[in-house]
């Protein structure tokens, strides 16, 4: 009656102290088959604990196989229950990392200190008090009706989208939606196309489920002159309003071409709506969708306007899609979570969105304007700024410096982290980076540029 230790300070039950010190020992050997375990009010008071919290262990050991039971013999070690256990290091507390002073010029981060907590804490908690047993159950893959209904006319209103809210499907992010469209549309045989330079995530998520045909980008977007004529493609997969992560905007000659293209060769167009909702001259360029909503799937996500922990997108499918969209994405998770999505309808259906936009656009207008004129302070003629019209970054290119290995080393030791075209290209693009201002402030971005302008200076 040794084999047990009690740890009484422990935050561990007695009841699954004594069960995993037992379990261990009949799985390593050293309780036998076949060997009589104590009676339990005997063991008890040997612990100086209840009989209860003993016979509770047994009968989970028993429950588990681990121990078997002989009317009028008492207990014993089951047969078969050896087992080599593998070493498991203790869970230690995780102590939180000192900073180490690092600026990051990441894109796609939205200004995140600007949230609307309290508002959308207050919607969620009003989204609560409403819940039904039919929001509680399982949903529609879908995703609910209030949320599609509100969402089709913000589209209508902001980007001039077509489409009726049954076209809609909730998904967790713009991820989910790449997958779901693969999924959807990939052949035997076909090939995706995408465009070069582009995200890495994308020729992952792709490559994985067809070939892929990379398209060069210029400073009009997409050369849809060098679209394949010779083989057949599943879908095309462009960020028209604002190219990631170039930023260039596809001309409406080659908007009209690429959907002649898709015409002709019966393929899709994906329009992926990369943080066009922040354009700072004029207003935001029309979704390609409108032009041809029997063509085009328009995937958005929330992730740019508000913030990536929400995990709400969306994707508006043609309506020869929709059904198989829909089976897609129940297979995929049932569907996104409710009350989120109770509680974006109604900050859609109040108007914060739209008033959200508007205040987040004057202050990323603000940073982009700094960290453009101070780039150019400190670099002058030797830095073009290019794709600044929209979105939370800029492309810099350099006339004299090549982000080579020994550049992006003294990068490091000065603590910015930029991001290299050459990282999202086929080809190499090493006098261009990409710099992300959304989550910086002002100081943060002159200070960035401050080290980048030093390590450029050393690396010479």
């Amino acid at each position: 009656m040794l084999w047990v230790t009690l740890d009484r300070t422990s935050d561990v039950p007695l009841i699954r102290q004594i069960y995993l010190q037992l379990r261990d020992r009949i799985l390593n050997g050293q309780l036998s088959a076949g060997e009589r375990l104590p009676a339990s009010r005997e063991w008890a008071a040997h612990l100086g604990v209840s009989r209860n919290v003993i016979v509770e262990a047994y009968d989970q050991l028993i429950a588990e196989g681990y121990l078997e039971t002989r009317p009028g013999a008492g207990t014993y070690i089951a047969q078969g229950a050896t087992w080599k256990i593998g070493t498991v290091q203790p869970i230690l507390s995780i102590e939180p990392t000192p900073s180490e002073d690092w600026i990051d010029f990441r894109s796609g981060i939205p200004a995140l200190e600007y949230f609307p907590q309290k508002l959308w804490g207050q919607l969620t908690r009003q989204a609560c008090t409403t819940l039904s047993e039919h929001t509680l159950s399982y949903s529609s893959a879908e995703g609910l009706a209030e949320l599609r209904q509100v969402l089709a006319q913000y589209l209508w209103r902001s980007r001039g989208v077509q489409c009726h809210p049954d076209q809609i499907i909730v998904t967790t992010g713009a991820t989910q939606a790449f997958n779901l469209i693969a999924k959807l549309l990939v052949k035997p045989g076909c090939m995706i196309a995408i465009e070069d330079p582009t995200a890495p995530e994308l020729r992952s998520i792709y490559s994985a489920c067809s070939n892929l045909y990379s398209v060069p980008v210029d400073k009009h977007g997409l050369q849809t002159d060098l679209l394949p004529r010779d083989r057949f493609l599943c879908f095309i997969h462009i960020t028209p309003s604002h190219q990631f992560p170039l930023g260039s905007v596809l001309t409406i000659q080659r908007r009209i071409a690429l959907l002649e293209y898709a015409q002709a060769t019966d393929s899709f167009v994906l329009e992926d709506d990369y943080d066009s909702e922040f354009r700072y001259e004029g207003t935001p360029v029309s979704s390609l969708q409108g032009l041809a909503p029997d063509r085009v799937i328009y995937v958005g996500t929330f992730s740019k306007i508000l913030a990536p922990g929400l995990r709400l997108g969306y994707l508006i499918l043609p309506p020869a899609l929709i059904d198989r969209g829909r089976e897609l994405k129940r297979f995929s998770d049932l569907h996104t979570t409710t009350i989120d999505q109770l509680t974006l309808a109604c900050f859609i259906a109040d108007g914060h969105l739209e008033r959200h936009i508007l205040r987040m656009k004057k202050l990323y207008r603000q940073r982009r304007n700094f960290l453009r004129q101070y780039m150019i302070e400190c670099f002058g003629n030797n830095v073009q700024i290019l794709g600044d019209s929209t979105g939370l970054h800029l492309v810099a290119e350099f006339a004299s410096v090549q982000f080579t290995p020994k550049v992006i080393q003294q990068l490091n030791q000065q603590r910015v982290r930029v991001y290299p075209i050459s990282n999202y290209a086929s080809s190499a693009r090493l006098h261009q980076i990409m710099l992300g201002y959304g989550n910086l402030s002002i100081d943060t971005i002159q200070q960035g540029v401050d080290r980048l302008n030093i390590a450029l200076n050393q690396a010479r």
